[in-house]
């Protein structure tokens, strides 16, 4: 009984493959067997029973519809019941058998290989066919040179369009490999910018912990000798935050990797003027504006407005070459604005190919979200422009 429904339930899904077109074509096979066999046809003998060719026109037609679910076994059942009719009856056959065969030879051959046992049982069974009709009915041999010639151009038809379906599920196929490995490069580049962050923003918070440290050890030197528990609350801060600096640094160096202590100082805004030496020097021409009064930044802050400007102007160089770029640096009440924009190549100038694998859009995109902020990049003109939005209150 389980077998059953599951042959059941299997039929219907591939039932569920015939689509209108199958209908249609099955239709019109049907309508042209079973009105050739009505009236006669050209040169069509007349036949013993007319109702089972008529029947048989219309199984026919039920084959042609699922030709597609069963492309083989439905030439092979289709070529046998010829062969009989012609070897045993002795009945020639009709133009609807011929083309029908010649569809058949088609929709095979654009399922399977033509080098494949199906494949090759196609061109051999219509060649059966062509026997069986020449011992049936002798005909002139210019009729059966068209034949052959039919034959070609259907089976060669079906190849084609199998050749085109497997090209274009190879392109698709290359299309879905690349699309999926362009998210993994996005991701890993995201990981990679996220884990930078990580390690700079550690840097940060090491230094601002070890400065704490430091304070209150000065309070605590400064503190009368009779105020004892004051002198033991700040020691106990003291030492607190010794240990947090401490595991700080061991996690820094986790982080960076062998080789490295984790004490270079990083660079904010303030060292903007040293990076703009840089880059004049590499060939760019930078112009920096600084609009509204500059305010102290949180540290995370202005490292990452740091490595955006820092980041812009290397690809400024990378694409355009040696041209002009504008810094300009927005300092307004709740937010810190960012505008690098550069003018292109000059003199149609390009510059080196950058390199593979860059990930200098994602990863400021990362450092602008990191604060609640929006970054834009985009051409602009001739040339190029990154512009963000920091917001001031985010901390």
């Amino acid at each position: 009984m389980v077998g059953n429904y599951a042959r059941l339930m299997r039929w219907r899904q591939a039932l569920s493959r015939v689509g209108a077109v199958d209908y249609l074509i099955a239709g019109a096979v049907g309508l042209f067997a079973v009105t050739e066999e009505l009236i006669g046809g050209t040169d069509l003998p007349e036949r013993p029973s007319l109702a089972l060719w008529v029947a048989a026109g219309i199984v026919t037609a039920l084959l042609v519809l699922v030709r597609r679910l069963a492309p083989f076994g439905v030439m092979a059942v289709y070529t046998g019941m010829s062969l009989a009719v012609f070897l045993l009856a002795g009945q020639e056959a009709g133009a609807w058998q011929w083309y029908t065969q010649l569809f058949l030879l088609f929709t095979l051959l654009s399922e399977v290989p033509l080098a494949s046992p199906k494949g090759l049982f196609g061109p051999v069974a219509t060649a059966l066919f062509l026997a069986g009709m020449a011992i049936s009915y002798h005909n002139e041999f210019a009729e059966y040179a068209i034949a052959v010639s039919m034959v070609a151009i259907a089976g060669g038809a079906g190849f084609g369009v199998r050749r085109h379906r497997m090209r274009a599920l190879s392109a698709d196929r290359r299309s879905e490999t690349l699309a999926a490995q362009s998210e993994l490069l996005v991701k890993e580049a995201v990981a990679e910018e996220q884990a930078r962050l990580a390690r700079e923003l550690h840097d940060i918070v090491a230094h601002s912990v070890s400065l704490m440290v430091m304070q209150a050890g000065g309070v605590r030197r400064m503190l009368r000798d009779d105020q004892t528990r004051e002198r033991a609350g700040l020691a106990l801060i003291e030492e607190t935050g010794r240990g947090a600096v401490e595991e700080l640094r061991r996690m820094l160096h986790l982080l960076r990797g062998p080789g490295t202590d984790g004490l270079t100082p990083l660079p904010g805004l303030a060292r903007l003027e040293d990076l703009v030496e840089q880059a004049r020097s590499a060939g760019l021409d930078v112009e920096v504006d600084v609009a509204g009064e500059p305010v102290p930044l949180p540290a995370g802050l202005d490292l990452s407005a740091y490595r955006i400007v820092q980041e812009s102007l290397t690809n400024a160089l990378k694409h355009a070459g040696p041209t002009a770029v504008t810094v300009t640096i927005g300092y307004r009440p709740n937010e810190l604005s960012l505008d690098i924009t550069d003018a292109g190549p000059r003199d149609g100038a390009r510059g080196a190919p950058a390199a593979t694998g860059g990930h200098g859009l994602i990863g400021m995109r990362e450092r602008a979200a990191l604060f609640r902020g929006d970054l834009t990049a985009g051409p602009h003109g001739s040339g190029f422009a990154v512009r963000a939005a920091l917001p001031l209150s985010a901390r």
